[in-house]
Parts: C-alpha cells; sequence; structure tokens
C-alpha cells in the first residue's frame, strides 16, 4: 500500500508538467464588410454569419481533438463594418496571432499580406475566387481554401468534355464577378479543346419576376439550337428566371442549374452527412461554400497543431507544406495545398440543387503528380513567384 501510494506521489508532478506543458493555439477571423449587391429577388439571403459560422464549427472540431492532446484553442473574431480600416483591424489580430482567416475583398487581402506584421504569418483566404490571387499577385502568407474561379470552371469543362456537350453558349451578367467568372469559363474551355459558339451580355432593366416567360425565349432564341447555355451570374440575380424559360429546351449550367462548387447541403457520401448536422444543428442552416472554406482553414492549423505539437508558426508552416500534410475534408479524397501558390487541393462538386451529380476531377483526366492539378491553374502555368 505504502508502495502504491509513493507511486501515485511521484507521478504528481509529471502530471503537473504535462499541464503546464499545454500548447495554446489563437486563431483570428477577419471579416470586412462590403456593399450588398442589388439583385432582383431577395430570396437567398445572405446569413450574418456567413464564413464565420464555419469556422466556429471548425474551432470546435479542434477543441475536441485537443483536449485529448493538451491542446487548447482561442478564437478571435473581428468585424469591419463599412467605411472602417481593415488594416487596423487586421494589426490587432497579428498582434495576438500569426494564424488569421479573411472573408475580405482580394484588394484588402492583399494589403494585409503586405503587412510588415503579417510577414511571419499564416493568412487563409476563404471569401476570394480570383485567380490572379494564385498567379501573378501570390503572397507566399497567403494560402487560399476556397477553389479559384478556374478551379469551378474546369470542372465544368471536363463535364462537357465528358458528355460531348461541344457547342457551347454563354449569357454573361453585368458585375465584375460575373465577367470574372466568365473569363474563367473561356480559359477552361481553352484548356480541354472547347469553344463558344456564341455569347450575349445581360443587359436587361425590366423586372424578370413579371417578364421572363416572354423576353427570356426572344433574348435566347438568337442562339439557335446548342448543347448547353452556360450562365454567369455570379450574383444571382437574373439566372434563375432563363432556367426553364429558353427557347430551346437545353441544359443550363455555370451560376446557375448544373453548377460545380466546393460544397454543398446535396453532399452526403464520405463521412459528409456527419458534417453537415454537425453544423446545421449548431447554426440553423445548410453549411455554404465560405462555410467550407472557413471551416477548412480552422482545420489546416488544427491538424498541424496536432501533428508537430507545437503552435510555433514555422513549425505549422512547414508541416502544411509538406509531403506528410493531409487534411480529411469529407470529399473522398486527402487535401493538401499546392507549393507553388497556396491554393488547397480539392474535388469540386457538381451538383444541382437536389443531388450531387459528380465529384470533379471526373474519371479519364489524369495527371501526373495529382489528379486534383487537372483543376485550376498547374505548376507550369502559374506565374506566382512568391513561393519559390
Amino acid at each position: 500500500m505504502f508502495g502504491r501510494v509513493v507511486a501515485i506521489f511521484l507521478s504528481l508532478p509529471i502530471f503537473a508538467a504535462v499541464a503546464l506543458a499545454e500548447t495554446q493555439v489563437t486563431i483570428g477571423y477577419l471579416k470586412v464588410e462590403t456593399p450588398a449587391p442589388k439583385t432582383l429577388s431577395n430570396l437567398d439571403a445572405i446569413p450574418d454569419d456567413l464564413g464565420v459560422a464555419g469556422a466556429r464549427t471548425g474551432l470546435d472540431d479542434n477543441q475536441t481533438t485537443g483536449k485529448f492532446l493538451g491542446q487548447s484553442y482561442n478564437f478571435t473574431e473581428q468585424f469591419v463594418a463599412l467605411g472602417e480600416d481593415p488594416i487596423a483591424a487586421a494589426r490587432a489580430l497579428l498582434s495576438e496571432t500569426p494564424y488569421l482567416v479573411l472573408s475580405a475583398p482580394s484588394e484588402v487581402q492583399l494589403a494585409i499580406a503586405d503587412l510588415p506584421e503579417a510577414q511571419a504569418a499564416m493568412l487563409f483566404n476563404t471569401s476570394s475566387g480570383d485567380l490572379s490571387l494564385r498567379d501573378a499577385n501570390c503572397r507566399a502568407n497567403l494560402l487560399h481554401t476556397l477553389p479559384s474561379d478556374a478551379m469551378r470552371t474546369d470542372a465544368l469543362a471536363q463535364v462537357f468534355v465528358k458528355k460531348r456537350w461541344t457547342d457551347l453558349v454563354m449569357i454573361t451578367g453585368p458585375n465584375a464577378e460575373d465577367a470574372a467568372y466568365a473569363e474563367a469559363m473561356r480559359r477552361s474551355l481553352t484548356k480541354f479543346g472547347l469553344k463558344l459558339s456564341s455569347e450575349k451580355n445581360w443587359n436587361f432593366d425590366a423586372d424578370m419576376r413579371r417578364t421572363a416567360s416572354q423576353e427570356i425565349p426572344l433574348f435566347t432564341q438568337e442562339f439557335g439550337d446548342y448543347d448547353a447555355l452556360i450562365l454567369a451570374d455570379e450574383l444571382h440575380d437574373f439566372g434563375r428566371y432563363v432556367l426553364y424559360n429558353t427557347w430551346a429546351a437545353r441544359p443550363v449550367v455555370g451560376s446557375e442549374g448544373l453548377t460545380a462548387v466546393t460544397w454543398a447541403q446535396v453532399i452526403e457520401q464520405w463521412g459528409a452527412a456527419q458534417l453537415q448536422s454537425r453544423f446545421k444543428e449548431a447554426h440553423g442552416r445548410a453549411m455554404a461554400p465560405q462555410d467550407y472554406a472557413a471551416w477548412a482553414a480552422m482545420r489546416t492549423v488544427g491538424e498541424a497543431v496536432t501533428r508537430t505539437s507545437s503552435a510555433d508558426y514555422y513549425d505549422v508552416r512547414d508541416f502544411v507544406f509538406s509531403d506528410d500534410f493531409e487534411l480529411a475534408g469529407f470529399k473522398g479524397r486527402p487535401l493538401t495545398y499546392r507549393d507553388w501558390n497556396g491554393q488547397l487541393r480539392q474535388p469540386i462538386a457538381i451538383v444541382h440543387p437536389r443531388a450531387l451529380v459528380a465529384s470533379a476531377p471526373l474519371d479519364g483526366f489524369l495527371h501526373h503528380v495529382n489528379e486534383l492539378d487537372s483543376l485550376g491553374l498547374d505548376r507550369p502555368e502559374s506565374k506566382c513567384k512568391a513561393f519559390e
């Protein structure tokens, strides 16, 4: 009995040392408010917690794993209203942590990435699909958990090739986001040996909720016959009224109809149903692509801390870009980061509102390194020099 008491007593300093050695990790979240776009319908209201809800779910997942390993996570949220200074808010967060999840316009993200305080930081882009951020405007401290526009359009181009939809037409909306998506689509079509046979710009001022059945058949009649109609309507303004109102009864793809997204509530395979249900129980709504991107950013840090037993920036960054890093993202394949531009490799879901149709890269689209690199900028295509 005395021996057992002595053994317990001697073990107490060991447990105390473990407690003192607990790894503490702080992750910041910065959301910069942007002017709400004017759209014809308010049926798809943007949730107030878009993005940050995914980060909070990622925090919970990190805490669940961390509590068994002596790791604790703190989460600091900062919201920048219209007219306020996002750079000052970023500086405040960077004084607390080198890990910062960003939901902000691309130009704001670049300004934050160029701060002296951010040079030894890991910033995560969870809101912008701007291809230039992964190309000539890349930054070595800015990683991307949201797919680029090119990754999404490449996924659809693979569908076109697979289904032999070679006669393609496109309608492009009036917004900058629409133009960027249309340009990404043209690039993808060229990449996969396809081209547009015709395209038009959307220039209606009329209320399509009342006149769609009269206006859209006439607008699309000039296209004649075709295999599929591509919509570049990233604000989801007019596209919903094009479906089932075209002159020719053909598939509608792109921003509406058959879409390519990083995440959707219809993804249920590969354990995704568990993530979907946990998110919905916590936040009362379905998980959106931006939520998933923020979740992936949080889990990137959590996975690296778990595997390295360190919260040190250099240890975490080195591991994230090593061959040992893999993120289980509920997509059927391990997710890793491209070491030439910081983009998270990930399958892209081809969906319609009621079901998952396919997951790109599709069968038959091979790559000599990683099939996921058939989506978006591959190493030889990228002008990014910051990671060299």
